[in-house]
C-alpha cells in the first residue's frame, strides 16, 4: 500500500513539473497514508497548489517545503477564530522587492537584504524612492495603453498605444523630440523650478501650457508627463498619474503572494473557509471613529450612547483613532492620556456584551504623546494603556498606519491629516473643488499612503514599504480632520469618518459582506 502511494505521490508532482526528494516523498506518504482514498486526492492537490505558490528556487522539492505546506493545509482546516480578525502592525508587514529579470516580487529575506533599522542609512533613503518608482513602472508597462501590439495583429479602431521613454533618452538627443511620454517624480531641484526625475536622470519642466488630469499633484508624486522636449526643457502638454490597477488584476499576475501580511503564507482571498464565513456573517460590521477625545465630557457622553446602541448587536471591532486628547501634546500629556484610558476602561466594563464579543483597536494620532511625528508611528506606550488592557481583554493598541484583515477583507487605517497636507502642497488646486475624488485618485494611482515630501510628512526610510498600497486594499480609511466622505476607485473604497467631535459625533460603519460603508451619527 505504501509503495503504491509513493508512486502516486511522485507521479502527481511530476505532472506539475516538480520532483520530490526521497525523504520528502517518504514524509508525504506517512502523512497521507492514514487518510481515506477519497480525501487523499484532494489533500494531494491542495499540497501541490500551496507548494507551487511558494517562491521556489528549483523544481527539486525538499522535505522542509513539504512540511511547511502540510502545516499551512492544517491551519486552513482548523476552526481558529483568531484568523477571522487579524490586526497587523506596520513594522512587521512583509517586505518584497520587484526583480525585473524574473518579473515578480521576491521577499527581501530570500534576496539576502538586511533587516530594516529604525534609523536607516543613506541607501535606505535612496531605495525609498527607487522602490516606489519600480512598483509604478512595472504596473504601468502592463497596462493596456502601454503594452506593445501583438505581432501580426490588426490595430483596433480608435485604439492608441503609447510607449514610455526614460529621461536618459531625452537627455541623449540634441534634436526636438515630439509626442513623448515619460514616468517620473515631480521635484523642485531649485526653488520654484519644477523638474521630473527618474533613475536615469532629471529634466526641467515647462508647465505653462499643461492640462492636468484628475488628482492632487504634489511634490514627490510620480506622474506621467506627455509633451515635447527641446533645448534641455520638457514642455508638458498633459500631466496625469500612472494608471491604477485593481487588486484582482495584481493577484492574477503575481498569484496568491501574501503582500498584506498575517498568519498565512498565501493571500487570504484564496481561503474558501474565510470566504464562506464572511458571506454567512451578513450582519458583521466594523465601526470607525476618529478624534476620540477622552478628556471631553461631551465626547464621553456620546460614546456611552454609541456603546448602548451597539449592545444588542456587537460589531466585530471598534477602530478608535486619535487624537485621544483635545489639547496638543505638552507637559502632563501622558498623565492625562492615562487617566482618559482609565475612564474609558471603566465605561467599557459596564458593557460586558461588547467587551466579550468585540475587539477595540486603538490607532494613535499625530498629537498623541509618546513618539515623534514620523510615519509609521508605533503604538501608544504600554505604561499609558495598562489599566485599560486589564479591564478590556479585547483591547489592541497598534501602529499608525495599521492593517486589519477580517476574513478575506484587507483594510488599511491611517490617522493623519493627509488630505489637508496634500491640498496645501499640491502644484495646482483642482478647479472643480471635488477634493475627495481627487484625493482618492491620487492615493490609488500612487500606490502609497503618503506621496509627499519627507520634510512635510516624515517617514522612517527603511519602513516606507509598510505604507505601500499594492495590491490595493478593499477598504482604505484615512482618518482626517477634513469633512467626512466615501469614494470608490479601482475596486477600492476610500473613506474618511471625519472628526468625531467636530462633525456632530458622526462615524462610519463598514459591512464586509457587502462592502458597504454607512454614514452614521449620534443624534
Amino acid at each position: 500500500m505504501a509503495a503504491k502511494l509513493k508512486t502516486q505521490v511522485s507521479s502527481a508532482f511530476k505532472m506539475h513539473g516538480l520532483t520530490l526528494r526521497s525523504d520528502a516523498n517518504k514524509y508525504l506518504v506517512d502523512v497521507l497514508l492514514p487518510i481515506t482514498e477519497v480525501e487523499r486526492e484532494d489533500w494531494l492537490d491542495r499540497l501541490i497548489d500551496i507548494i507551487q505558490k511558494q517562491p521556489l528556487s528549483t523544481s527539486l522539492i525538499q522535505r522542509d517545503v513539504c512540511e511547511a505546506a502540510v502545516q499551512e493545509c492544517n491551519q486552513e482546516q482548523e476552526e481558529d477564530s483568531d484568523n477571522i480578525l487579524c490586526v497587523l502592525d506596520t513594522f512587521s508587514t512583509p517586505r518584497f522587492s520587484y526583480v525585473q529579470e524574473r518579473k515578480k516580487f521576491i521577499p527581501n529575506s530570500i534576496l539576502g537584504l538586511p533587516a530594516p533599522a529604525l534609523h536607516g542609512t543613506a541607501m535606505d533613503k535612496a531605495s525609498l524612492f527607487l522602490d516606489r518608482y519600480t512598483v509604478l513602472h512595472q504596473r504601468t508597462l502592463r497596462h493596456d495603453l502601454f503594452t506593445p501590439p501583438i505581432l501580426g495583429s490588426l490595430p483596433e479602431e480608435g485604439s492608441r498605444k503609447f510607449q514610455l521613454k526614460p529621461l536618459e533618452y531625452l537627455k541623449g538627443t540634441t534634436a526636438t523630440v515630439k509626442d513623448v511620454i515619460v514616468l517620473g517624480m515631480l521635484t523642485q531641484l531649485k526653488e520654484g523650478q519644477w523638474h521630473l526625475e527618474d533613475p536615469t536622470g532629471s529634466v526641467q519642466l515647462d508647465l505653462s501650457q499643461a492640462s492636468f488630469h484628475v488628482g492632487l499633484f504634489a511634490e514627490n508624486c510620480f506622474v506621467l508627463a506627455e509633451g515635447w522636449y527641446e533645448d534641455g526643457v520638457f514642455h508638458v502638454e498633459a500631466l496625469g498619474f500612472p494608471p491604477s490597477e485593481p487588486a484582482k488584476t495584481t493577484r492574477a499576475y503575481f498569484g496568491n503572494v501574501n503582500f498584506f501580511g498575517g498568519p498565512s503564507s498565501t493571500c487570504c482571498k484564496s481561503s474558501v473557509k474565510l470566504q464562506q464565513t464572511e458571506q454567512d456573517n451578513t450582519d458583521a460590521m466594523l465601526v470607525f471613529i476618529a478624534d476620540l477625545w477622552l478628556d471631553s465630557t461631551k465626547v464621553m457622553e456620546k460614546l456611552r450612547e454609541l456603546f448602548c446602541g451597539f449592545c444588542d448587536s456587537p460589531p466585530v471591532a471598534f477602530i478608535l483613532c486619535g487624537h485621544f486628547l483635545s489639547c496638543p501634546a505638552g507637559q502632563g500629556h501622558l498623565k492625562a492620556m492615562k487617566e482618559g484610558f482609565r475612564a474609558l476602561g471603566d465605561m467599557l466594563a459596564e458593557f460586558p456584551a461588547l467587551t466579550s464579543n468585540s475587539k477595540f483597536i486603538f490607532v494613535p494620532g499625530p498629537q498623541d504623546a509618546g513618539h515623534p511625528l514620523i510615519l509609521p508611528r508605533p503604538a501608544i506606550p504600554n505604561c499609558v494603556t495598562e489599566e485599560l488592557r486589564n479591564k478590556v481583554p479585547g483591547a489592541i493598541f497598534t501602529s499608525n498606519p495599521c492593517r486589519v484583515q477580517y476574513c478575506t477583507q484587507h483594510i488599511v487605517v491611517l490617522r493623519e491629516d493627509i488630505v489637508t497636507k496634500m491640498c496645501r502642497h499640491c502644484l495646482r488646486f483642482p478647479s472643480d473643488g471635488d477634493i475627495p475624488t481627487h484625493f482618492a485618485k491620487t492615493l490609488v494611482s500612487q500606490g502609497h499612503l503618503c506621496p509627499l515630501p519627507l520634510a512635510v510628512c516624515p517617514v522612517y526610510w527603511a519602513y516606507d514599504s509598510g505604507l505601500r498600497l499594492y495590491p490595493l486594499p478593499d477598504l482604505l480609511v484615512c482618518a482626517d480632520k477634513f469633512d467626512a466622505f466615501t469614494r470608490q476607485s479601482a475596486d477600492c473604497t476610500i473613506t474618511n469618518p471625519g472628526s468625531f467631535p467636530r462633525t456632530d459625533f458622526s462615524f462610519k460603519v463598514y459591512y464586509p459582506a457587502t462592502g458597504e460603508v454607512q454614514d452614521s451619527k449620534i443624534p
